[in-house]
């Protein structure tokens, strides 16, 4: 098990201080752009041990008293169904969940944007959803040229024909569905809109990757390029600090290439006679604490490096699957080599492909795909699995990982032979699966029905939870049954992503 490398309680409290110096600063009303996931940031949590995946929630629960939340959703990721890889959704579901997740912990969701809006049934269909909810929509529009023509940004024609979201709160929390959701663009609209009516109100900015008082190299901001090595995201030394204040401060390369516009248009909003309300440096913009919880760097190094070679694995499945290019893997390659690991260095890795060459020595002679699997406990120890007629590798895993950690003889069936017969017969003979063997999902499913009738599967579902931020490895691409059971369980996997199929469709 990792050690605790990051206080909570902590960065809670300097966090909340400095938000609220911030909105003191503001002299009115401010709006925080919140960056990365309110909920479930399972990254911050591999790569900082301890963090709770759910504290910014935490942290503004313990600010709902003035606080109002805005959330963004950019129009075309809603009309062409784009997908959150996290929750496997698509973005207006996102949208809803995250109102119901803010809801869930005592704070509601004023309304919602719809930015860069173009008319559409998707978008239609949200906003009949929000009216429902008696959750108020607003709709921000394209700008020619942006953000180039900051004439024409700051003016009717630009920021001035967009709706104004109409708040009450001294602090309003701008957040978004998904990156490039337009929140920086909804607080700019609103200071605009502020300041044409004589409003006073702010601007600041909450990521919490890179960790700005982190060096460039540190494994956590090596670990946020390879998250979002698909976005070329790239950390440097912001020039902009370092030239109004002779200090070293860390960022990201969109940010520091877009502060020159962003100040241009924040004096266009603003007026040249506010020159002292306008940040000198993107760095001056962000209000993010999370260095301070930090309590272990040596934990949190050696997390964000295994978390380096778990995007790698994630970018090489995604490029099998069409969804990324091949610079896109080139780069945590590159990544990996600046932390001198290679993908064999996540340790479940070399026994889960042991166990597919063992799988096929078996079955030396009979034709088929012999995957194997392999599971990290939190103790450190490793559980293996290998397909069969009767279950897939990550299944066998999943069952011999739960004797493990229940303190079951590896001897004792969890699930009869019966039952797991049964369920393959109805896959193979009556719902024409290709594939009768049953996924993770199923696995669990059968397991739940047999804890009614056998203790040794009900002491294995009280061991579920023991298995949650374990790592796991596939020689072979999962199906939506292994993945979404997988991501039930909270386990992290990774795959080798080879084919369990000739198909072009049924992978």
């Amino acid at each position: 098990m990792s050690a605790a490398g990051f206080d909570n309680e902590k960065y809670l409290r300097e966090q909340t201080e400095h938000i609220l110096d911030r909105v003191d600063r503001a002299a009115g009303k401010l709006y925080l752009e919140f960056g990365g996931k309110l909920t479930f940031d399972f990254h911050a949590a591999r790569v900082l041990p301890g963090y709770d995946p759910n504290v910014k929630m935490r942290l503004l629960q313990g600010l709902k008293d003035q606080i109002e939340v805005v959330l963004c959703v950019y129009a075309r990721d809603l009309e062409q169904g784009r997908i959150r890889g996290d929750f496997g959704i698509t973005y207006d579901l996102a949208t809803l969940k995250s109102i119901d997740d803010l809801r869930d912990w005592g704070i509601p969701t004023s309304s919602v944007v719809i930015t860069r809006y173009q008319d559409g049934p998707a978008c239609r269909r949200l906003i009949q959803q929000l009216e429902r909810e008696g959750i108020t929509s607003y709709r921000h529009y394209e700008i020619a040229d942006y953000p180039a023509d900051v004439n024409m940004i700051a003016s009717e024609d630009g920021y001035g024909r967009n709706d104004y979201v109409e708040t009450d709160a001294p602090l309003v929390v701008v957040t978004g569905t998904g990156p490039g959701s337009g929140k920086l663009s909804t607080c700019l609209s609103q200071l605009y809109h502020d300041h044409e009516r004589g409003v006073a109100s702010g601007y600041a900015k909450f990521e919490t990757f890179p960790i700005w008082n982190l060096p460039v190299d540190h494994p956590v901001n090596l670990a946020y390029e390879a998250a979002t090595a698909d976005l070329g995201d790239i950390v440097l030394i912001d020039p902009h600090h370092l030239a109004a204040y002779e200090q070293m401060a860390v960022n990201y390369n969109r940010d520091v290439e877009a502060f020159p516009i962003l100040r241009s248009i924040l004096h266009r909003v603003v007026g040249e006679e506010n020159e002292d309300e306008i940040y000198k440096s993107p760095t001056d913009m962000g209000v993010n604490r999370a260095g301070s919880g930090i309590i272990d760097d040596g934990a949190v190094c050696d997390a964000s490096v295994q978390e380096i070679i778990r995007r790698y694995f994630r970018h090489y499945w995604e490029e099998q699957r069409g969804l990324c290019s091949r610079e896109v893997v080139v780069r945590c390659e590159q990544l990996m080599a600046r932390v001198d690991v290679s993908p064999t260095d996540r340790p479940c890795v070399a026994p889960a492909r042991e166990a597919a060459v063992e799988a096929e020595a078996r079955q030396k002679g009979n034709e088929g795909f012999y995957c194997g699997a392999a599971v990290e406990l939190a103790d450190g120890s490793m559980v293996t699995g290998k397909n069969s007629p009767l279950l897939h590798s990550a299944s066998a895993a999943i069952i011999n990982a739960i004797k493990r950690v229940a303190g079951l003889p590896d001897s004792m069936d969890l699930l009869s032979e019966n039952i797991v017969q049964s369920l393959t017969d109805l896959k193979a003979n009556y719902l024409g699966a290709n594939s009768p063997s049953l996924n993770v999902q199923e696995v669990l499913v059968a397991l739940g029905i047999s804890a009614a009738l056998n203790p040794g599967a009900q002491a294995g579902v009280e061991a579920l939870p023991q298995l949650r931020d374990t790592q796991m490895h596939l020689t072979h691409e999962p199906g939506q049954g292994d993945e979404y059971g997988l991501r039930k369980l909270g386990i992290a996997m990774t795959t080798d992503a080879l084919p369990t199929t000739t198909g072009y469709f049924l992978r």
